[in-house]
């Protein structure tokens, strides 16, 4: 089943402009964003193709400086997975999609393996998108986060099978309890990657943006919203940190994973 991997990237994002070119230090030196989220999805095993997709020529001709597939999208496009419906229309073929959003550097690999099995497995599903369970270090950083007027991360929440319920930019569900920094919490972080069939990107194409997606600003509400099943696959972190750059106060906190991870 060939796999391709699409890493949407714009300039204009509304938190923080300009951040696919925003630099990032680790022991192996200064890297932009988009970089290093190119080079994530580089080690990801038995995917045929990877493309970074954008609309803007600062961020394709840095890109193809290190060596990057390009593939040039509509400024029309509202998020990464719209972005990756055209690229899914550009280039044909391949059996799943999979979208690595290109503020997730620190993503492992076998995210996106296990990710793609989970899809694989799952018939009924359209799309599969990776959850981490919270400890309690990760989750009072998103409270702290959430008190400070911050957007830290994305939660969800999943029944059955992993079927999702939803997501959203507060943390949910509600604990109401603290828990020691190693504890594990009922709440899962939502990791910024996705795994399409292309019958799925042909279909969102055609929705308009609903309510909640347009009020919580998460793509993949467009889905449920829709009554398509939404594929929550459960993954283990393995002692390696993840965090996604969603602000400038990001920057630091993802130089000290770098460091502490050693990539």
């Amino acid at each position: 089943m060939s796999v391709l991997i699409a890493i949407p990237a714009r300039y204009a994002s509304t938190r923080y402009p300009g951040k696919p070119l925003v630099s990032l230090r680790g022991p192996d030196g200064d890297k932009t964003l988009i970089r290093r989220s190119w080079e994530a999805a580089k080690a990801v095993q038995g995917v045929d193709r990877v493309v970074v997709a954008t609309d803007d020529a600062r961020i394709a001709d840095h890109a193809a400086s290190f060596g990057a597939e390009i593939v040039m999208t509509s400024s029309d496009c509202q998020n990464g997975t719209e972005r990756c419906c055209e690229v899914a229309a550009k280039l044909p073929g391949y059996e799943i999609v999979v979208n690595l959003q290109g503020d997730a550097p620190l993503t492992p690999a076998w995210f996106v393996e296990d990710l793609v099995k989970g899809l694989r497995m799952s018939a009924d599903a359209d799309v599969a998108t990776p959850v981490l369970c919270c400890d309690g270090r990760a989750l009072n950083g998103f409270l702290a986060d959430r008190r400070a007027g911050r957007v830290g991360g994305t939660t969800a929440v999943f029944g059955a099978g992993g079927r999702a319920l939803y997501f959203s930019k507060e943390v949910v569900p509600f604990t109401g309890k603290t828990f020691a920094d190693d504890d594990p919490t009922p709440v899962f972080h939502h990791v910024g990657v996705y795994a399409y069939r292309p019958r799925a990107l042909r279909a969102y194409a055609g929705w308009p943006v609903g309510p909640l997606e347009t009020l919580e600003g998460l793509e993949q509400l467009r889905f449920l919203e829709q009554g398509r099943q939404v594929l929550c696959v459960e993954v283990s972190a393995r002692g390696r940190q993840f965090w996604e750059l969603n602000n400038p106060s990001d920057v630091a906190i993802i130089e000290a994973m770098l460091a502490h991870d050693g990539g």
